[in-house]
């Protein structure tokens, strides 16, 4: 098969891009380097059957001849990350929302099977715990750009059931909730590299709000077999699927563990949302996947602990020197 990846030298972009060459694919990847890094993909730069292409999903030629010659679009090229979100909500609708639009139309155009990744986002201010993929979205007010994100990766998804629908475009959706692993980066507010990091250098650990928001952390593993899984399998097609784990933790319990695996002298600090990000900044207090309907639909094994995952994420940045 040959696959296209936009957003192929980002984090979960280069782990799939790692899986799916070990099993035989040919892969293209689709990065203009904004938040990915080559360095992510260095290492099959001499692989013929990879094909690394530094642009824009914007480029409309561009993207129209590298869709036109693979079998798959997976398509995760996104602004992602809170802090980034909240910094430069312009960038995160324009790319998101229009880099989509193009990615669905070249797809439309040559009949392409897609997945395109959204977000446990999208379940906003919805306090039905756990979120299933047909409950309803509550976002906050549009003069809170924290929830611009939200909003966009909605749009996505609702541009890719309209193709479903009148193009009979085979399309996966897939929510994807607070993947961790290897190769993450804390630049963007993601918690767990930046905590990590934080603990390493027996700096404070800077932990947002109270602390007592719940989160459930999914290895970058188990998300690239579940999206190999619903590619191949007919029933999922067509249908969106929460990936996550539904294993809980706090913020803090989350910092606790981090100064404990890394032997760190750190100490807790809390910071006010209004200082880390702006004022009248809003956080979900409990995000939790209902995993019900992707393993109706898959194998779906969730065989990584938290535990392991920090110590993943502690080993590779301690190799990396971050």
């Amino acid at each position: 098969m040959k696959y296209l990846i936009t957003g192929g030298a980002g984090f979960i972009g280069s782990h799939l891009t790692d899986y799916l060459l070990k099993k035989g694919h040919e892969v293209t990847i689709l990065d203009d380097l904004s938040t990915g890094y080559f360095s992510n993909v260095a290492q099959h730069e001499n692989n013929p059957a990879f094909t690394p292409v530094i642009d824009s999903i914007l480029s409309e030629g561009v993207l129209d001849r590298l869709v036109s010659i693979c079998d798959v679009v997976i398509h995760l090229a996104a602004a992602v990350g809170v802090q980034l979100i909240v910094n430069d909500p312009f960038h995160t609708i324009r790319t998101n929302v229009i880099g989509t639009d193009a990615v669905l139309k070249a797809c439309c155009r040559y009949r392409k099977k897609i997945m395109i990744a959204s977000t446990s986002e999208i379940y906003g201010k919805n306090s039905k715990i756990p979120f299933s993929e047909e409950d309803d979205t509550t976002s906050g007010p549009t003069t809170k750009q924290r929830w611009a994100y939200a909003c966009s990766k909605a749009m996505d998804e609702f541009s890719a059931f309209a193709c479903a629908r009148s193009h009979d475009l085979p399309v996966v959706i897939a929510r994807f909730f607070n993947t961790v692993g290897p190769r993450q980066t804390g630049r963007y507010g993601m918690v767990i590299p930046t905590l990590m990091q934080q603990a390493l250098e027996n700096k404070d650990i800077t932990v947002y709000g109270t602390g007592e928001q719940s989160r459930c952390f999914n290895n970058v593993s188990v998300v690239i077999n579940a999206i190999d899984q619903l590619l191949e399998s007919p029933d999922a097609l067509g249908q969106v699927y929460n990936i996550g784990s539904d294993e809980q933790v706090t913020i803090n319990q989350l910092a606790e563990r981090i100064i404990k695996i890394s032997g760190s002298s750190s100490k807790i600090v809390h910071i006010p949302y209004s200082e880390a990000y702006q004022e009248g900044f809003e956080d979900m207090m409990v995000r939790v996947p209902c995993l019900e309907k992707i393993r109706r639909t898959i194998d779906y094994q969730v065989d990584k602990t938290l535990d392991d995952t920090l110590n993943e994420v502690m080993a590779d940045l301690k190799t990396r020197g971050e």
